[in-house]
């Protein structure tokens, strides 16, 4: 007897899971008929499912206050979503339903928030943190917050000259955090982060510009983000620590301090086999500052974090349908999609990323090894290996409807890194692109944000 996709699958993991079911051999994705919605739309598509960024929201906010009820901890939890990872209105509007703050990284961002602001979807009241190396375009533009009202608009020192803009600039008394820059995995080739101080200037930096002129400035918060994400291992809990210590040493001697900034780094499922205690994480984390709090006998900050993979990433998913096999030797048989991975999702070719790949249908179909291909001519546009193997495994093409593949939970950089609309690798066009959310009457429905990019739109650009 042929074993199908179904018997591999549930071989291989607990199935179905959370967002993640079969009905009569078609997969649904938090409970979307995804067939019906391919039927509606066609292929290439990329498809956002707006109440996900809620639910993980939510979620998140839950565990922080399980650890802070768990530990006794006195500070406040802020949330804070990462606008880099997906700038679209319809996201961080949504995102902001729920009442959260926003953190920005260049001066563009700032256009945003006025226009959010102009729309009342954020007061003056909302902490707005400001990251990044900074040019004047964007210290300018943080100074003209500050300036018309924006009193929690903290922008975050990178180096020891940006102070010098505001001071400049900022009319009025604001305040301010300082990045920590953190040590780097052995495995890059820099041993310290680019972004944000030395440990060791922090203090002394305190003490020369900022101590003595809190009636201009007062400096409220640390800031520190690991690019490897906050996982349970010697390296995020030693780097943790140390701003941990050094928010301690600081608050001795500045009594407007009170804030810790966590970033962002969350992992998301990008397999049917990912585990992740989020819990256990929040409450280390919570525990571990309120330890080192108690020791030094200094008042315990207020935890900020910024996430955006964590936020958006999960909500979105790729659809595309196989259209063509090509047997190119005894080994290797190639499944062509009507897309490109370069295009559309460039995290697989520049990082090697991987995400939870299933086949909408033919569940119920015998399964093969395989390699999808996308449609450039780039021996680079392939995907070849999942996260918990080295291997792609789809059903076997058989007459009847084609074969479609998603690529789920890809909300976070694509669009931004492969640049929305604008000239794609080889002329390949930018997917429709669909959501679905809630209308005004919570009934679920679904719209075209954008259709297909077309060939008229790329010649203009490209001056024909």
């Amino acid at each position: 007897m042929n074993n199908s996709y179904t018997d591999l699958v549930n071989q291989t993991f607990n199935f179905p899971q959370e967002g993640f079911d079969v009905k009569d051999n078609y997969l649904q994705f938090n409970g979307l008929d995804l067939k019906a919605l391919i039927d509606k739309h066609g292929t290439p598509m990329k498809l956002t499912y707006l109440p996900k960024i809620g639910m993980q929201i939510k979620k998140a906010k839950k565990m922080f206050a399980n650890a802070i009820k768990k530990h006794r901890y006195e500070g406040e939890y802020n949330y804070c979503y990462c606008t880099k990872s997906s700038h679209f209105s319809f996201i961080v509007e949504e995102a902001l339903k729920h009442d959260i703050h926003l953190e920005t990284s260049y001066a563009y961002d700032i256009e945003i928030i006025k226009k959010l602001y102009d729309r009342k979807k954020i007061t003056k009241d909302t902490f707005i943190i400001c990251n990044g190396y900074k040019q004047k375009t964007y210290t300018s533009r943080i100074a003209n917050l500050l300036n018309t009202g924006f009193k929690n608009v903290i922008p975050i020192l990178d180096n020891k000259e940006e102070l010098q803009h505001y001071k400049k600039t900022v009319k009025g008394p604001f305040k301010l955090g300082i990045r920590v820059a953190a040590e780097e995995e052995p495995t890059f080739p820099f041993y310290t982060s680019r972004l944000g101080f030395r440990a060791r200037d922090v203090l002394e930096f305190y003490v020369d510009k900022i101590e003595g002129n809190e009636e201009r400035f007062q400096l409220k918060m640390l800031h520190i983000f690991l690019n490897k994400g906050i996982k349970d291992d010697i390296y995020y809990w030693s780097e943790l620590n140390k701003v941990i210590n050094l928010y301690c040493q600081l608050k001795k001697i500045c009594p407007e301090l009170d804030s810790i900034n966590i970033g962002g780094g969350f992992p998301i499922k990008h397999s049917l086999g990912f585990e992740y205690d989020y819990q256990f994480m929040i409450n280390e984390i919570v525990g571990n500052i309120k330890k080192a709090c108690k020791k030094n006998n200094v008042p315990m900050p207020h935890i900020f974090t910024e996430f955006g993979s964590y936020t958006v990433g999960e909500s979105m998913a790729h659809i595309y349908s196989v259209i063509g096999q090509k047997v190119q030797n005894d080994r290797e048989i190639w499944y062509m999609i009507d897309s490109s991975f370069i295009t559309t999702l460039p995290d697989t070719w520049g990082i090697g990323e991987k995400f939870l790949m299933l086949p909408v249908n033919k569940w119920d179909q015998e399964y093969q090894r395989v390699v999808l291909g996308g449609i450039t001519c780039d021996s680079h546009d392939y995907y070849d290996s999942e996260e918990h193997i080295n291997e792609v495994f789809l059903p076997k093409i058989v007459n009847g409807e084609p074969l479609y593949v998603g690529f789920f939970h890809t909300g976070a950089y694509q669009d931004q890194i492969s640049g929305y609309g604008g000239i794609k690798h080889c002329l390949i066009p930018s997917p429709k692109h669909i959501i679905v959310g809630h209308d005004k009457n919570g009934k679920l429905v679904d719209w075209v944000y954008a259709k297909e990019q077309s060939a008229q739109s790329m010649l203009k650009i490209l001056g024909y």
